[in-house]
């Protein structure tokens, strides 16, 4: 026997049993609930990829395993061996005519999480049994397509994937919210706030690149849409201008959607998602507007006391996703409230290149994304401006004085459109184990 056979079987996942209607097969998982009735036991199953019902009859099997089967607890381990039949009622449309019942471990009885209704504190105190849960799990599986469709998207795009540090000697995003760590020698490092600038780097070398990894922010904040762990993906290409980094996320996020559509449609059902308001998503184009159209927006849409020049907050960035039914990009921000990094608006330099997508249903910005900066004397400038400090960034320059090109890109969080894809209120639950302000356990 193998890891993946018994009985001189190999296992076949409960996704793919519909294409074996008729034929016996393996299929190893835990019990996820349990019925009896007289001489029968109704077993569902789950190994992950989803959920069958395994139908015991007393006739199909020896009088020692059924008997057995009455002992099984909530999340014990099996293995069983059963006939396909397709079934429209059922889950997946198939169930199993259970041949063989196997048991590997029977679980303890006082399972942590009932069937009554638990607080999301003591949900997320046993995060490690809470994605076994139907809805929990499905999420995890759409943020798996998700990560496929990214680098799918890229790998067909030409662009490299590289990795940039964790540990890195500065701020990119701003000193206020770095995580900061004893190094060696006394030397002080920080987690990354963003792979973006090592990405800049790697397109100065390979032409078109993407940084995929988990970024850190120490913001002090309880709302759903900040964790202090995240991942974030972070395209950059040489001689792409503020158009090109718009008509490629736009590309991006459209494709991610239609993947999901496409692939998920199990998951999407069994998280309660309407479908219908993410498909216009899956198309373009995504409408745009200026940062001073948008502001123009909310002064006539209940939000007059908006004061131009400031960032949006989340009620601005809901009115703004509200007015469409897929993603809106916001562009020509003021430079004050961006990175030193952004290049200005050569038509007026008050203003920055930069852009940001803005989901719809109020699940706020997903994209940040600008051209960079590529004139060495004006990046110094910023640097001096936003008081950082010079020695950490010659080699940041060193890109400006060596080979310099109109270049940008953009980072798209991946647990905030995961959260929009989904229709999650919080990102907590689109990570695998969430760190928050207050959360590090498990």
């Amino acid at each position: 026997m193998t890891e993946q056979s018994y009985d001189g079987l190999k296992a076949t996942s409960v996704r793919h049993l519909p294409d074996h209607v008729g034929e016996t097969v393996l299929v190893q998982g835990w019990l996820y609930n349990m019925r009896s009735k007289g001489k029968l036991h109704f077993l569902l199953v789950r190994d992950g990829t989803g959920i069958v019902q395994s139908v015991v009859l007393r006739a199909n099997v020896d009088e020692a395993m059924f008997e057995d089967c009455k002992r099984l607890t909530q999340e014990s381990s099996l293995r069983i061996i059963g006939r396909v039949k397709a079934d429209e009622r059922a889950p997946g449309g198939v169930e199993l005519e259970v041949e063989k019942v196997a048991i590997l471990h029977v679980a303890a009885q006082d399972y942590p999480i009932g069937k009554k209704e638990h607080g999301p504190d003591f949900l997320l105190g046993q995060r490690h049994l809470w994605l076994r849960s139907r809805k929990q799990a499905a999420i995890m599986r759409i943020r798996d397509e998700v990560i496929r469709a990214i680098r799918g998207f890229f790998h067909e795009r030409d662009f490299f994937c590289v990795d940039s540090p964790i540990f890195t000697p500065a701020a990119c995003e701003g000193t206020t919210t770095l995580f900061g760590v004893d190094y060696f020698d006394e030397q002080k490092a920080y987690l990354t706030q963003s792979g973006q600038l090592y990405g800049e780097a790697s397109a100065m070398a390979l032409g078109k690149v993407y940084v995929f990894g988990p970024t850190f922010r120490a913001e002090k904040s309880k709302t759903r849409r900040h964790l202090t762990e995240f991942w974030m993906v972070e395209p950059e290409a040489a001689f792409y201008d503020l158009d090109d980094v718009m008509q490629l996320a736009e590309d991006f996020v459209s494709r991610i959607v239609g993947r999901v559509l496409e692939n998920c449609r199990a998951e999407l059902a069994e998280l309660e998602r309407d479908t219908s308001k993410l498909e216009p998503a899956a198309k373009g184009p995504y409408p745009r507007m200026t940062y001073d159209e948008a502001v123009a927006y909310l002064h006539a849409n209940g939000h007059a006391d908006f004061p131009y020049g400031d960032d949006f907050g989340a009620p601005h960035e809901t009115a703004l996703g509200a007015a469409f039914d897929r993603p809106v990009m916001v562009h020509r921000w003021p430079a004050e409230i961006k990175a030193f990094y952004m290049k200005r608006d050569p038509s007026n330099p008050k203003l920055a290149l930069g852009v940001d997508m803005i989901a719809s249903e109020g699940y706020g910005e997903i994209i940040g994304g600008a051209q960079r900066e590529d004139d060495l004397g004006a990046l110094e400038e910023r640097i001096a401006e936003h008081e950082l400090p010079r020695e950490s960034f010659e080699w940041f320059l060193d890109l400006r004085r060596f080979g310099s090109v109109p270049h940008g890109g953009f980072g798209l969080g991946l647990e905030r459109t995961l959260a929009w894809i989904c229709g999650v209120d919080h990102l907590r639950e689109c990570i695998p184990f969430p760190r928050m302000l207050h959360r590090i356990y498990p």
